[in-house]
């Protein structure tokens, strides 16, 4: 039966400062390198047969070392935009405390994790759902079907919209739904794609 892991990037420098990322291109720490190393660790004894990632680096740099460290840098690798973080637009390099007192807690909240709600100029979780999905549904799921292990290292809001579709999470729950750094989470399914269990991998 197929499995699917999905892994967020590890810590990257904005992380560490407070800083809405988004679709900024940003590095990891060297936490970050250490968390996608046991990342690595905790998932090498589930086979994989392809990985997919996004065209940032933070993601890119952690499936590099997840695969490093499970002695599978020959498997296939995809990078495609479609799991590009979602872009806070005029949010991005700004600090989230400051935002807060400028614009007030709630408002913050709401443009960090309401579903439809646009932040100035960025994406909602919708919009990144609106090409998460569909790229998921065309380019991976056929490969499960055919029995394929795969991980994605992708981003907080870009996995959330992945596990929506993939847990039936509506639309006002996923708000409560937070995505640790390096922590992987197993999709274990049946033959006919099915999913007969979840769980994060410690």
């Amino acid at each position: 039966m197929p499995n699917l892991i999905i892994v967020r990037h590890g810590q990257s420098e904005w992380n560490l400062q407070n800083k809405f990322t988004g679709s900024t291109d940003i590095e990891l720490t060297s936490t970050g390198e250490m968390e996608a190393r046991n990342a690595g660790r905790l998932i090498k004894k589930y086979p994989l047969d392809e990985a997919y990632t996004s065209v940032l680096v933070r993601a890119i740099h952690t499936l590099t070392i997840i695969l490093q460290e499970i002695n599978k840098t020959s498997i296939p690798v995809t990078k495609t935009a479609a799991f590009n973080e979602r872009s806070y637009g005029d949010l991005q390099g700004l600090d989230k405390l400051e935002m807060t007192k400028k614009y007030g807690s709630a408002q913050v909240q709401t443009w960090r994790r309401s579903y439809d709600v646009v932040p100035p100029n960025g994406e909602s979780l919708k919009n990144t759902y609106d090409r998460v999905v569909p790229y998921y549904i065309k380019e991976i799921e056929p490969k499960l079907r055919a029995n394929k292990n795969i991980i994605i290292v992708a981003h907080g809001n870009s996995l959330r919209a992945l596990m929506m579709y993939l847990e039936k999470i509506s639309e006002t729950k996923i708000s409560d739904v937070n995505i640790a750094t390096g922590v992987p989470r197993l999709y274990e399914f049946d033959s006919g794609l099915g999913l007969s269990q979840v769980s994060y991998i410690h």
